[in-house]
């Protein structure tokens, strides 16, 4: 699909930022949607729809990567509702919705939420194609970061499997399903292996030079039983898409000075 114009969602985001980026690279008109306008972007409010039409005119196709966990029913679930009802009055003709692997194997309130979304998604008008992502390699880095501040130790969840994956990589895919045809739900994405907390963290301390032990500590409840049981993790089927960028390879990237 030759689209003219594009907006994207969430477009001053670690994702959003490197879609605009991409499509830009690709020689794409690209409107960034910003609840503030900034310089730079285009102004529209998804809590509560003011300016979307505006920011939607002459638009094609939507990348839709705005997302907010601390408040996600009325940005994910709401806020998906009220670009789709704009993108139907503007005629867009492809709506890009990027979701996270395990929406629908884990109670998390936050995937539920994400799960919502999709559903307003495959309700709508709009023709569309939705791709669901692992978590990326700056997330689990944060997690592990925040966790770092506990003195001798790094405390992580016992068994809980992640299959990192990097923004960069997601990023270039969404591109590619933007200039195409809807295609509805395609194969998940993930990163190139599946490791425990436990092995992350180890190969996150080896990498910031930090002479700590890791403290598997084991959690209670369905959503971290989810997690043990690799909610979070691809399924293999056809379609799936694995990305090419190592945990180890990105911590090189991050720590070493010169990449900064």
């Amino acid at each position: 699909m030759n689209a003219s114009a594009f907006l994207v969602t969430g477009g001053t985001g670690s994702l959003g930022r490197l879609v605009a980026g991409g499509l830009r690279d690709a020689g794409h008109d690209v409107r960034v949607l910003s609840r503030s306008g900034r310089p730079g972007t285009v102004r529209g409010d998804l809590s509560s729809g003011e300016g979307l039409d505006e920011a939607l005119d002459s638009i094609n196709a939507i990348v839709h990567c705005a997302s907010n966990p601390r408040d996600a029913r009325r940005t994910d679930v709401e806020g998906t509702g009220r670009i789709l009802r704009a993108a139907k009055r503007s005629e867009v003709s492809h709506f890009v919705y990027v979701s996270i692997v395990g929406v629908d194997r884990n109670p998390l309130a936050y995937y539920r939420a994400k799960l919502d979304a999709e559903s307003a998604v495959k309700r709508s008008a709009v023709p569309w194609t939705i791709l669901r992502a692992t978590q990326f390699h700056g997330f689990v880095f944060g997690m592990l970061e925040a966790l770092n501040r506990v003195p001798l130790l790094v405390p992580v969840p016992k068994g809980f499997l992640f299959q990192p994956v990097d923004a960069g990589e997601v990023a270039s895919r969404l591109v590619e399903l933007s200039l195409s045809e809807p295609v509805g739900r395609v194969g998940d994405m993930g990163g190139p292996e599946i490791r425990t907390a436990a092995s992350l963290a180890r190969a996150y301390l080896k990498a910031t030079g930090r002479r700590k032990g890791v403290l598997k500590v084991p959690l209670p409840g369905k959503t971290a039983r989810a997690a043990r049981e690799g909610a979070q993790v691809t399924r293999v089927a056809p379609g799936s898409v694995l990305g090419e960028a190592t945990w180890e390879e990105f911590l090189g990237r991050t720590t070493d000075p010169k990449h900064r």
